[in-house]
């Protein structure tokens, strides 16, 4: 077994490897760049090497930095982790070269899997069946429109060096094959440093579903079951989960058996993941090998009981697969949700900063369920431009799926970020999501259920009163606190029921409230005849300064995650979040005649939606736009983002050109 191995990346997955190298007695090295200089997985490694600049492509994705730093530490082996130089068929050849093992698959299975075009030639050869489309080099965007002419409408372009939702769109017509075709060869230049795409054809209502292989250098290879990851948008993964909640015993079986068989005809040796696409029918197509540790891969390690790093490297080490097919049981449901700093109140746009406060749940495993943080941040670090947003991965692990989502859920409402903008909104609004909740799945689902983004959902019936609850009992909390500090109130609760009015923005909740003899604070809704509803207990140890609310409502757990502000408080609970105002009568009477403030009009001005590198400027001042036109390109985190006009206009004035970084809500261009 090795002594010490080196990390080829960074953030949690080189937070994840350390944590099983350590477990398994490997000293560690990891690699940096200087905007990593500080990065949690430099503390957690035995040694730290600085590789270059903050750009990838100066510093993660350089191959030759990447064996010195082997060489300067004694590193018997590498490990890739996933993205930069994980599929590039050149690094595993280098580290050979230098005598360097690779945890990872040999070579010749990287070029025949890794390349999304070689993948799919190897798996039509194996006579597996794959979605139609054009694999041969694609010349410019007039040929990539005549060839989804050929195979039909929608169609979908995507690098063939990529992964991630990189280098990929999704066309509907001819326009739209013209400029993906462009973009998608930007991105997968930027982040792969091959710009070849394909096109094929893309399949409506589909679902994502993928086997977990695992392969020796014994000819032993295995399948782990699957898993679904149709919850995406931009074609990027949000939610995962194992198993699927589509497939029967012999579809999965099926599905295993062709993964294996596409494993065992290149010669595969490490764990890799073959992805197809499933129609409703339990139909199934090859799409392509993703030739490396993929990032959902603790829903099946909690499902299965198996750590993959460890398999990974007991397999580079020369070591035989100790499991068979047989011995491969799938026990209870794990979900994973991608938390992202990114902003789902402004379509999803990436966030930078500083994370001043960063509180995931605790990590548990008890009574059945499990909670896993997967994270390569801290409180009090930075989230860089330069690399991909994630900020961590959340999984929960439970007998049932229900019981599953349950404790997603929950972790959710208890993960408490402040500094930057993060997706926690949105994942918690998707987990409450009826039919998210019911497994009727499909790639399209964001895209259906959130036409036009995603705005927060909005506190009503059940959801609101629990949150009424929460806001009287903090508010109640607060009350006894100022008594004691004036002395009114020495040790004895206010045992004198207190009416309220709460205000979850201007929507108004009226409630009794007191605290029980024994402890409890208990609240009565008034109904709309003016009567009180039956009493509900609330039990907490929550105090002022704490940033989740932690408790019980009639015994059930709740989390909820408490922001103070002036006058009131920011309450967070199931993908919403509401300016919550807690008012006795009087004070009510008086809110009731405030104005309400309005925002104002930007309409006439083009603003950076998140702190980026302009690309490209799409107009010229005087040039009269339309609705929908491109007007710039702004790349940020590794993904170009194409700012449209919202509205028919004339260009007043640019303020930026080409190659200009730019901080959020910055000016781009005005309007006449």
């Amino acid at each position: 077994m090795f002594k010490r191995i080196l990390i080829a990346n960074r953030g949690e997955i080189a937070c994840r490897i350390i944590k099983t190298a350590r477990r398994m007695g490997i000293e560690t090295v990891a690699v940096y760049s200087e905007a990593d200089r500080n990065a949690l997985h430099v503390e957690m490694a035995d040694e730290a090497v600085l590789i270059g600049p903050p750009p990838a492509a100066e510093s993660y994705l350089l191959i030759d930095r990447i064996v010195d730093a082997c060489r300067k530490t004694g590193a018997e082996a590498v490990h890739p982790g996933y993205g930069f130089l994980s599929e590039r068929e050149a690094f595993p050849k280098a580290l050979a070269d230098a005598g360097i093992v690779f945890i990872g698959p040999n070579p010749g299975a990287i070029a025949a899997m890794g390349d999304k075009i070689e993948s799919k030639k190897a798996a039509a050869k194996a006579k597996v069946s794959t979605v139609p489309g054009f694999l041969g080099v694609i010349e410019d965007d007039r040929h990539a429109v005549r060839i989804a002419d050929e195979i039909g409408y929608p169609v979908m372009i995507k690098a063939s060096a990529g992964g991630g939702g990189k280098g990929m769109r999704i066309a509907h017509s001819t326009g739209e094959v013209a400029e993906g075709f462009n973009l998608a060869k930007a991105e997968a230049k930027a982040s792969f440093g091959d710009d070849r795409v394909f096109i094929e054809k893309f399949i409506v209502n589909p679902r994502h579903i993928e086997i977990q292989v695992l392969g020796d250098k014994h000819g032993n290879v295995i399948y782990l079951g699957e898993r679904e990851c149709s919850i995406q948008r931009r074609n990027q993964k949000v939610i995962e989960e194992a198993p699927s909640p589509l497939l029967d015993e012999a579809t999965r079986r099926a599905m295993g058996e062709q993964a294996v068989a596409l494993a065992k005809a290149v010669n595969y040796d490490s764990a890799g993941t073959v992805e197809f696409v499933a129609g409703q029918d339990k139909s199934f197509y090859f799409l392509e090998m993703n030739t490396r540790l993929q990032v959902e891969h603790p829903v099946t390690e909690l499902i299965t009981g198996i750590d993959l790093v460890e398999q990974m490297i007991r397999v580079a080490a020369g070591e035989k697969l100790k499991l068979a097919q047989n011995d491969i049981t799938l026990s209870g449901w794990a979900v994973e949700s991608r938390v992202y700093a990114e902003d789902p109140f402004r379509n999803f746009l990436p966030s930078i900063g500083r994370l001043v406060k960063y509180r995931p749940p605790q990590e548990i495993s008890a009574d059945g369920i499990t909670v896993r943080n997967d994270t390569g941040v801290y409180e009090g670090g930075e989230i860089s431009i330069y690399y991909d947003p994630m900020i961590a991965k959340l999984v929960t692990h439970a007998p049932s799926r229900a019981a599953a989502i349950e404790a997603q859920s929950q972790a959710l409402d208890a993960f408490y970020v402040d500094g930057i903008r993060h997706n926690i909104p949105f994942l918690s609004a998707l987990m409450s999501h009826p039919r998210w909740r019911e497994g009727n799945l499909s790639t399209g689902f964001i895209a259906e259920e959130f036409p036009h983004g995603f705005s927060g959902r909005v506190p009503e019936g059940e959801t609101a009163r629990r949150i009424a609850a929460v806001a009287a009992a903090i508010d109640h909390v607060f009350g006894e606190r100022k008594r004691r500090i004036s002395g009114q109130m020495i040790g004895r609760p206010v045992t004198r029921e207190q009416r309220r009015a709460v205000w979850l923005d201007r929507d108004e909740i009226g409630l009794d409230v007191v605290r029980n003899d024994a402890g409890a604070i208990v609240v009565r809704f008034v109904e709309a005849d003016g009567m009180l509803s039956q009493p509900h207990q609330l039990a907490s140890s929550w105090t002022p300064g704490m940033p989740v609310w932690h408790g019980t409502l009639d015994g059930v757990p709740l989390a909820v995650q408490v922001r103070p502000m002036a006058n009131g408080i920011r309450l967070a609970h199931q993908g919403i979040e509401v300016t919550v105002n807690v008012y006795t009568e009087t004070e009510a009477a008086a809110a009731r005649l405030m104005p309400v403030n309005t925002a104002a009009d930007t309409g006439k001005k083009l603003l950076c939606p998140m702190p980026g590198l302009v690309i490209s400027i799409a107009v010229t001042e005087g040039q009269e736009v339309k609705a929908g036109e491109a007007l710039a390109v702004v790349e940020a985190m590794k993904m170009q983002n194409v700012l449209r006009a919202e509205r028919d206009g004339t260009v007043k004035k640019i303020h930026t050109a080409p190659g200009a970084t730019l901080a959020v809500d910055a000016l781009i261009l005005e309007f006449a």
